[in-house]
């Protein structure tokens, strides 16, 4: 009764919270205290949880688990060297985990002590099957705390999920209203700026202002230094994301792999963050489908307006360029003026025809612009502002090594021809005069009218070498200024003070190279006539660049 009441006390034990090594383990040190019998060890096997009692049992693993493989989970004797008598009590449950309590004696047990050791079996079995029940609930109640975890994590990312769509659907309508009232770079900025909170600027691709949105506009907006500038277009093309610099986020507007413009975010507080990010680069995808369709729009016209210019200048039907014309916005009707520009230095290329176009724009010059012979050619309404147009080329390409000449009036659009050359020989006029960078208007050109554009002087050379050629060949051989000389004294109407003190002589020298002038041509100075053909023989060889500067 003593041991019933301590294996009762023992199944208490067993099942009070304890886990399987431990269950086992107390059955395994409570054999030998219910009678004659010891423990050799316990074995439980309960799903992939293996415990064995002591840790070094069986002291023979091999040969008794091939005895323990054997009894295929049914308990039954088992031998056990040195000992004369060996079972191994099975340790079954419902849950199908399978264990041994194996135990031995030096000789056969009474039926009251095997029957103490199979309660003690017994009530191991329980104790296991409830440990295993709970570990079992605590891995089951763990893994739904898990579950619940991830379910809530889940939730948790699919509100901001739903929130991100919805910002995005947002975004999305904003910009596609934007785009349906025009879509320009001011709408977009505007759109930008309700969505985003933060003043927005559109630059074009060289950092200039194209509009702004919001309060804060600089006045005057900054100009970026251009190195740094393109390094960093380079660097939001690469990362393919807006660049932040400072309190601004830049996103750039590409189409096709080519840089048209930028849109910046003023985000002072640096509080801009991924619904900003992709609410620029969303407004940045708007934006560069606009400018590129902008730019093919200008390029049409351009090509169209290029067009009309060389057909105008070759020659072509009133009513035809009247239609023409006012396809590309300009009226024809009225008085026009041709004006051809050249810049040493700088090639006719489509740079160069735009700022010729902006530097016309800025001066309310209403104007059909192409390029042609190397220059850039304007077909303008009304008297053009050449000198003005001069200075503001001087602005735009930081040089003054310019030439501008200006045709005469035509009326209607056949006389387009005439101007042209006019223009061009008005242009050469100039080039080859003594102060060849400024304007000319071919009305300006009184005697010079006679040279024809294009070089062609073979009758006028001849003209000079006819009343010049002695002087030109003694200056030559003797490397004297005699031809100078002579078209300085007819600049300054025959008169010595004024003569000597341009050409920076003394008097008698003067004297004495009028002398040499009289004896080496052959030609009477007083004579009328032979002063009016030696004064036109030095404009036109000054005209053609053979005289000096």
């Amino acid at each position: 009764m003593a041991n019933l009441h301590s294996l009762f006390v023992l199944s208490t034990i067993m099942n009070d919270g304890l886990d399987e090594t431990d269950i086992l383990q107390l059955a395994v040190t409570s054999v030998a205290a219910l009678g004659p019998c010891r423990a050799e060890g316990g074995f439980l096997t309960s799903g992939e949880l293996q415990v064995r009692t002591p840790a070094g049992w069986p002291h023979t693993t091999s040969h008794l688990d091939d005895q323990l493989q054997h009894l295929r989970g049914q308990g039954g004797p088992i031998p056990v060297p040195g000992r004369k008598w060996g079972w191994a009590f099975a340790l079954h449950n419902r849950g199908g985990d399978t264990g041994y309590l194996v135990v031995s004696a030096p000789s056969r047990p009474t039926s009251d002590d095997f029957f103490l050791i199979h309660v003690l079996a017994q009530q191991t079995a329980a104790a296991l099957a409830n440990a295993t029940a709970r570990r079992t609930a605590r891995d089951r109640a763990g893994d739904l705390r898990q579950l619940n975890d991830d379910r809530a994590a889940v939730n948790i990312q699919l509100a901001a999920s739903v929130s991100e769509l919805e910002h995005q659907r947002s975004v999305h309508e904003v910009l596609s209203e934007a785009a349906a009232s025009g879509g320009s770079p001011a709408s977009i900025a505007s759109a930008v700026h309700r969505l985003t909170g933060c003043p927005v600027a559109v630059e074009d691709r060289f950092g200039n202002l194209q509009a702004w949105a919001g309060t804060g506009c600089p006045d005057p907006y900054p100009k970026p230094d251009p190195t740094q500038h393109e390094e960093l277009l380079q660097e939001a093309a690469r990362r393919l994301r807006p660049v932040r610099v400072g309190h601004r986020l830049i996103a750039i507007a590409q189409h096709r792999g080519e840089v048209l413009g930028t849109m910046t975010l003023i985000d002072a507080a640096g509080s801009a963050g991924e619904q900003e990010e992709f609410t620029l680069g969303h407004a940045c995808t708007a934006l560069a489908l606009k400018l590129a369709h902008l730019r093919n729009l200008a390029e049409v016209e351009l090509r169209l307006r290029r067009e009309l210019v060389d057909d105008l200048i070759n020659g072509t039907d009133d009513e035809g360029a009247y239609a023409r014309a006012a396809a590309v916005g300009h009226d024809l009707h009225g008085p026009h003026y041709l004006t051809a520009v050249h810049w040493v230095g700088r090639a006719a290329d489509h740079a160069f025809v735009q700022a010729v176009g902006r530097a016309a724009a800025g001066l309310r010059m209403r104007s059909l612009l192409a390029e042609r012979s190397g220059m850039a050619i304007l077909v303008s309404q009304g008297q053009p502002r050449a000198e003005a147009l001069h200075q503001a080329m001087v602005r735009e390409l930081g040089s003054p090594t310019g030439s501008i000449g200006v045709g005469g009036r035509c009326d209607v659009p056949g006389e387009i021809p005439r101007s042209f050359q006019e223009a061009l020989r008005a242009l050469e006029v100039r080039r080859r005069s003594r102060s060849p960078n400024g304007t000319t208007t071919f009305d300006e050109l009184g005697l010079y009218r006679i040279l024809g554009p294009g070089g062609d002087y073979r009758e006028v050379s001849q003209f000079v070498r006819e009343w010049l050629g002695p002087l030109l060949d003694y200056d030559a051989a003797h490397h004297s200024d005699l031809a100078q000389t002579l078209s300085q004294y007819f600049e300054c109407g025959g008169n010595y003070d004024g003569t000597a003190a341009a050409l920076g002589i003394h008097r008698s020298t003067l004297r004495y190279r009028l002398q040499r002038i009289r004896d080496v041509s052959g030609s009477d100075l007083a004579d009328v006539d032979t002063r009016l053909n030696l004064h036109v023989a030095t404009r036109v060889w000054k005209v053609l660049g053979n005289g000096q500067s």
